[in-house]
């Protein structure tokens, strides 16, 4: 995307937060058609957020299940950037106010051991299990500012970061159990409101660092050591409408807490 139309699309969309509107798509002549026109907004977006959110300590992968990249009629994940500021520890107090409308996302994330090196093929989850030195239940915080999910944009929930507001994150266990067939239990206020497994991951949550991993490298950035990749939901995002406490256990790994107000 032309470097001044990107530009402007940033500082729309920051103007937008700021003003607590509701999500919407862009608009011509600023409107990304193709997704690496969103992902030139998000840099620059992301670039306008570093002063006060601080910067890249890793990245979230998104719509990691079939269902719902058919919902967004791709055939892909999509990524976004976490800032420094917007990483919460384990029982963490959200409020709900500080957002347009938060979600929680029920997630298994890893640390990356070392930098990934550049490369002009495509990552596997092989090639990318010696980069990663820890794995952790953690809950991603969504905000999609109330958007219509009937008329969707992928291109403009991209560019919008792809709605990562902050992620919670339990202590990173440097030994794991095998991923896919295990089980990830979320509750509110004790009871049971999903479960899903590491499988729901695009079979594996390895494969989803691989898929960021090279989706990164087609834009020239690398993954690198000491970053957090949150790997995507094992279950359908929960929308807070009341003061609650969260709880995500993944069987045999921990569990990641949070509290909303």
């Amino acid at each position: 995307m032309e470097n001044t139309a990107a530009q402007r699309a940033a500082e729309w969309l920051l103007a937008e937060h700021h003003a607590g509107h509701r999500f919407t798509t862009f608009g011509p002549p600023v409107a990304p058609t193709s997704i690496s026109d969103a992902y030139d907004i998000q840099d620059r977006y992301v670039a306008l957020l570093r002063p006060g959110a601080g910067e890249t300590a890793g990245y979230k992968v998104g719509l990691t299940s079939a269902t719902m990249q058919a919902f967004c009629r791709i055939d892909h994940p999509i990524a976004g950037v976490v800032l420094a500021s917007r990483v919460h520890r384990s029982g963490a107090k959200i409020q709900r106010s500080d957002f347009g409308r938060l979600g929680l996302e029920f997630e298994i994330a890893v640390r990356i051991k070392s930098d990934v090196p550049a490369s002009k093929t495509a990552f596997t989850a092989e090639l990318i299990a010696p980069h990663i030195d820890g794995v952790c239940a953690a809950i991603e915080l969504v905000d999609d500012r109330a958007a219509d999910y009937t008329n969707i944009d992928v291109r403009s929930l991209v560019a919008d970061n792809s709605w990562n507001a902050g992620i919670v994150l339990a202590d990173f266990k440097p030994t794991w159990p095998v991923l896919e067939p295990l089980l990830g239990r979320a509750t509110q206020n004790g009871d049971l409101i999903g479960e899903g497994h590491g499988r729901d991951i695009l079979g594996h949550p390895f494969n989803s660092v691989a898929w960021l991993a090279t989706q990164l490298a087609s834009r020239g950035v690398t993954l690198k050591a000491g970053e957090v990749v949150m790997t995507g939901s094992v279950m359908k995002t929960i929308f807070p409408e009341h003061e609650a406490h969260y709880r995500f256990d993944l069987e045999g790994l921990g569990f990641v807490e949070v509290q909303v107000s």
